[in-house]
């Protein structure tokens, strides 16, 4: 019998296409980071490039950590995975116990400094999952195998969702259901899994009475537009008002205090009020080629473990920026999902950038 031939790989081959992509995206995501948030820092800290700074910094360790991430071969990260796990949910648990901002638990300072662990438990559950499947693949076909990882993701779910946040555990449910289904797991599985989830989303948006009101201004965003909808209702109006090209950079009248902290999860208003659907459209198709290429280095990864975490990461960042979009224009109810690469947040920033930085390293693993 002839041997199989070796697999060829491309030695220290870097996707150059899927870093430009991150360059430009991040350039573009501090520009109008900039743009949204210098009258807000101007009137609330005496300094217009007080948010610019800050994500900066976060750029200056971000960009390291991601080229760093793109040197280690990826599957030295199983042997972190269960540290990872035990530190995530341990830090999740912590937040629940710091006070509230905003109304909410979702950040642990470290004296001047401060960090979402929600943020990191993504990448915590994409490595998990990956990990898991690629192990335990033949057990998929029963319900057991099926069931078992997701009392780990259920736990970061519930921590996370007890904030409040249910935007975050929406999308890493949505993820994990995807790394199911590209792992081989059965459709039924799958559909049983959707199902399920359906009287839990049902319990947790009846359950405040501020998630009611969101639901309710979702379905008539019109209806009570100097109340409980004044955000959607303005966040459209600005999108509205764009045009094909927009009013120009640093023009938007959304963020003249019309709309609270325009420089976070509502930034993606500013972009089309600033840039018109032309820029709108430019920042969607960036996010389609980044998920693109994340995709193929997944597809050609050497083994189930690469293509499992790359696609799991790829489509991590992706849906999160269409999950952000399809929240400011109307099409889903508002939820506290950042955009990648735009929206002011240290520990947004640099999740994106590890994963990234991942996704690199895949990349330069993958076959010819």
């Amino acid at each position: 019998m002839t041997a199989a031939p070796p697999v060829r790989r491309r030695a220290g081959g870097m996707d150059y296409s899927l870093l430009v992509l991150a360059v430009l995206l991040t350039i573009f995501g501090l520009v109008m980071m900039y743009s949204a948030s210098a009258i807000y820092a101007e009137k609330n800290f005496h300094s217009p490039t007080y948010f610019l700074k800050r994500q900066i910094v976060t750029l200056v360790f971000g960009f390291p950590l991601m080229l760093l991430f793109s040197r280690v071969d990826y599957h030295r990260l199983r042997e972190w995975l269960w540290p990872t796990l035990l530190g995530t949910a341990v830090a999740l648990a912590a937040a629940l116990l710091s006070p509230p901002v905003g109304g909410a638990r979702r950040w642990i300072r470290l004296g001047a400094l401060g960090f979402q662990p929600a943020e990191f438990a993504k990448l915590a559950m994409v490595l998990y999952l990956a990990d898991y499947l690629d192990r335990k693949h033949s057990k998929l076909e029963t319900a057991q195998g099926f069931a078992a990882p997701w009392v780990v993701v259920g736990v970061l779910l519930l921590l996370i969702a007890r904030e409040p946040d249910l935007g975050t555990p929406a999308l890493m449910f949505g993820v994990a259901l995807l790394v199911f289904y590209i792992g081989g797991a059965k459709l039924r599985h799958i559909a049983g899994m959707l199902a399920c989830s359906i009287p839990v989303l049902a319990f947790e948006l009846l359950k405040y009475a501020y998630r009611r009101q969101r639901l309710l201004q979702f379905l008539h965003p019109f209806s009570n537009a100097r109340g409980a909808g004044y955000q959607l209702a303005q966040s459209l109006i600005a999108v509205g008002s764009g045009g094909w090209f927009g009013k120009g950079i640093g023009a938007s009248e959304l963020k003249l205090m019309y709309l609270p902290a325009p420089h976070t999860d509502f930034i993606f208003p500013i972009v089309a009020e600033e840039l018109g659907w032309a820029g709108s459209i430019a920042l969607l198709v960036l996010f389609a080629l980044l998920l693109l290429r994340g995709m193929q280095a997944a597809r050609r990864a050497p083994d189930l473990f690469g293509t499992l975490l790359g696609a799991g990461l790829s489509l991590m960042i992706a849906l999160q920026a269409y999950f952000n979009i399809a929240m400011s224009i109307g099409l889903l109810p508002t939820k506290g999902v950042p955009l990648p690469f735009f929206s002011f947040g240290r520990s947004s920033l640099l999740v994106t950038l590890a994963a990234v930085g991942v996704l690199l390293n895949i990349s330069r693993q993958a076959k010819a």
